[in-house]
């Protein structure tokens, strides 16, 4: 409680890039808006199949309107308060406006990871149990996985909130990241902060890790169940199926494990590239998953077809009338 008292700031400013010059800042703050705009386009258009086509109602596919959900939300937490930094020199964050942002993203990260691991189990049973997979990998136990995810995610997130906010904040005030964030703000205390970041690193690690484990795993047996497979067409259309979610799950795992790796081994990297690094495993999945969503599934693709054509009819008779008129 004395160390609250000490708290003396209101605000957080976020920095973004500190080596930017500001000849550049509407150009990225250009590129942010575009990736917001793509981002929440391309979610929204997956979600509005999803919800109006009824063949979408399917394990795989609510797994991957979740991961659009969460997705979107997460762009749609980190973005826009760092276009507007960019973009009107608004970057100041009321100090508890603050530490929600962080604990919205780092929630929305664990969603993500949990998401992944319902992903992989997914793929594990329609491989490895494939003559049961439809009375094992009902939409009921999908939504529940999915919904108990959601809860779930809360638990990590709020855990670290909780030990930051017990810490005092007198000054700097500065947030040298793109967003509010568990390391830029307790980099900020006052006080001996170690422990806080102890806990908060074993909570995240448990986080990461598990459902990383858990994805080995079954994609281990996965491989092995396919190069039992009598002839190297079955074995390549089996392993197929399940494509679009490794595209997926390496997006996520890889360039964390790398930044994780690199901060372990302590290799000296600038902040502006690690700012960068960070951004690029935090906001390229989400811009690029709807597109694979689209490219690597036939069914979403022959959907997007038909969606495209009915528009194209409904402006050809919209520009008919007109000229009827």
């Amino acid at each position: 409680m004395l160390w609250k008292n000490w708290t003396t700031i209101s605000e957080f400013i976020i920095v973004g890039f500190p080596g930017l010059d500001s000849d550049y800042y509407g150009l990225v703050s250009a590129i942010f808006f575009l990736v917001y705009i793509i981002t929440l386009t391309g979610n929204t258009l997956f979600l509005l199949f999803f919800f109006t086509s009824e063949s979408l109602r399917k394990p795989m596919y609510i797994i991957l309107a979740s991961l659009a959900l969460c997705d979107m939300c997460f762009s749609t937490v980190a973005l826009p308060k760092i276009i507007a930094k960019y973009w009107f020199d608004a970057g100041a964050s009321p100090f508890h406006a603050c530490f929600l942002q962080m604990q919205m993203i780092h929630y929305l990260g664990t969603i993500n990871s949990l998401i992944l691991m319902i992903m992989a189990l997914d793929r594990y049973v329609a491989i490895c149990y494939s003559l049961r997979y439809q009375t094992i990998m009902t939409n009921r136990l999908t939504y529940i996985f999915n919904i108990t995810a959601w809860l779930a995610a809360l638990i990590a997130p709020t855990i670290a909130t909780l030990l930051a906010q017990q810490l005092p904040y007198c000054g700097p005030k500065l947030i040298i990241q793109c967003y509010c964030d568990h390391i830029s703000i307790t980099n900020l205390a006052c006080a001996d902060s170690s422990q806080q970041k102890l806990v908060t690193l074993c909570v995240a690690l448990f986080v990461l890790l598990v459902p990383l484990a858990f994805i080995i795993y079954s994609y281990c047996h996965i491989i092995v169940s396919v190069m039992k497979l009598a002839n190297a067409h079955s074995r390549w259309k089996t392993f197929a199926t399940c494509s679009t979610q490794l595209c997926i799950i390496t997006l996520f795992y890889v360039p964390r494990c790398v930044v994780y790796i690199a901060s372990v081994l302590q290799f000296k990297i600038s902040t502006d590239f690690r700012i960068l690094l960070i951004l690029l495993y935090s906001l390229v999945p989400p811009l690029i998953n709807p597109f694979i969503y689209c490219l690597r599934t036939q069914e979403i693709r022959k959907i997007f077809i038909r969606w495209i054509n009915k528009q194209r009819v409904i402006q050809e008779t919209a520009r008919i009338n007109v000229i009827a008129t």
